[in-house]
């Protein structure tokens, strides 16, 4: 699956960064920072630059082609009012702010505070192409 293959990249290349409000590149972020740059990967929108906060996450998401609630094989992200996280179409849950920064592991979207979920569908790909490295400025997805 190459969005899945495409969203991994992305998180290895931050995975380890502080946590920093407002952040908006590589050198770190906070939640609602890396629930965008995933959100904006899947949607095959530029990563950085265009990130949204847990107060407006819920157009942010539906702008995105996001929908109500959870499902499996599906970029799934859960937030409240002051936290939100991912859960990977394979199941991968990533986060920051949990343990400092950003980091792989956790409940990611299904943490029981959490009161609002949205989840984007993945298609499966079946050109079997890798995508591009990320770099820092304007990365989109390709394929």
């Amino acid at each position: 699956m190459v969005v899945l293959a495409t969203l991994v990249s992305l998180i290895n290349q931050v995975s380890g960064t502080p946590y920093i409000v407002g952040g908006d590149s590589p050198a770190g972020t906070d939640c609602s920072g890396l629930a965008s740059w995933v959100a904006n990967a899947a949607t095959d929108r530029p990563v950085f630059g265009n990130r949204f906060n847990t107060g407006n996450e819920e157009a942010a998401l539906l702008a995105r082609g996001f929908q109500y609630g959870t499902a499996p094989n599906a970029v799934v992200i859960g937030w409240n009012g002051g936290h939100t996280a991912i859960t990977l179409p394979d199941g991968t849950s990533v986060s920051s702010g949990e343990r400092g920064g950003v980091h792989v592991g956790g409940p990611g979207a299904y943490q029981a505070g959490f009161t609002h979920h949205m989840f984007l569908p993945m298609p499966p790909d079946g050109d079997g192409a890798l995508p591009p490295p990320p770099d820092a400025v304007g990365w989109h997805r390709q394929g």
